[in-house]
């Protein structure tokens, strides 16, 4: 088997309502906090790659998380898990032993939401998996994603791809949203995680809502969550994206570039 080597970069909705497939995070949502559309259990996945794609490396993957929250590894935190990026593996058998330390096997436990992927020029399968803080993995995990690399570029150096900040991936820009609409937040070079891990470098999300003749509404995901399912008042909307430190609130480390948006009546 070929040794793989990937430069591991640095890297989340507070409680949903409950739905069966999924745990209660925390009691007392914003009131604009609405169930997913449709049912669906707790899943990463990738957000910024397909199945069947070709690509050049070095190349940054993000990684999505849906109805859990993120958390570095320094203590047991319910309802959170760090990534983990399976490379040319299968699901373990055992889902109660600790997942392995190598190069199939990288692990997240700074609470990251990316990597950079150095791959030499192959077919490779990739998959994520979420696991506890013990590494014990939880039935979260993607399908799996086959990319082929076409070309490895020597001459770029991969901590180059890496630009510390935040961002909001979904909705995009421009956009009328029918309520409920799904939010997904990104985190590069900043770890994410719920707000019970206080180490210094971690932070949650909050999101800032702008509405022409009202009040900014903040809404602070404390529970490492990364994407939200929204349901706001009708009219035209102003969003930005913080991540906040975990061990001082009133402190943002990053701010996203805004985007303009309007929510249609139900």
């Amino acid at each position: 088997m070929r040794v793989l080597r990937i430069l591991v970069p640095l890297i989340p909705l507070i409680a949903l309502v409950a739905l069966a497939a999924g745990p209660v995070l925390a009691a007392g949502p914003h009131p604009w906090i609405s169930a997913p559309l449709r049912a669906e259990q707790p899943r990463t996945y990738f957000t910024d790659l397909e199945d069947g794609a070709s690509i050049e490396t070095p190349y940054l993957l993000k990684f999505g998380l849906s109805r859990y929250g993120l958390a570095p590894i320094v203590a047991p935190v319910p309802g959170t898990g760090h990534h983990h990026l399976l490379v040319n593996r299968e699901l373990p058998l055992d889902f109660k032993q600790p997942l392995p330390f190598n190069d199939q096997y990288i692990h997240f436990g700074k609470g990251q939401m990316e990597t950079v992927l150095n791959f030499a020029p192959g077919d490779y399968t990739l998959r994520l998996l979420l696991a506890d803080d013990k590494h014990i993995p939880h039935f979260i995990y993607s399908k799996p994603l086959r990319i082929k690399v076409t070309k490895k570029n020597e001459g770029v150096d991969p901590k180059s791809l890496i630009k510390p900040g935040v961002a909001l991936l979904l909705p995009a820009s421009g956009t009328t949203q029918r309520p409920p609409f799904r939010v997904v937040f990104h985190a590069s070079g900043i770890s994410v995680g719920h707000i019970a891990i206080a180490e210094p470098g971690v932070g949650h999300f909050r999101l800032v809502a702008e509405r022409t003749g009202a009040p900014p509404e903040r809404i602070a995901f404390e529970n490492g969550l990364t994407e939200a399912w929204l349901a706001p008042p009708p009219g035209d909307y102003r969003l930005r994206l913080e991540l906040v430190r975990n061990a001082a609130p009133g402190d943002v480390l990053a701010t996203s570039a805004p985007i303009e948006l309007k929510v249609a009546a139900k």
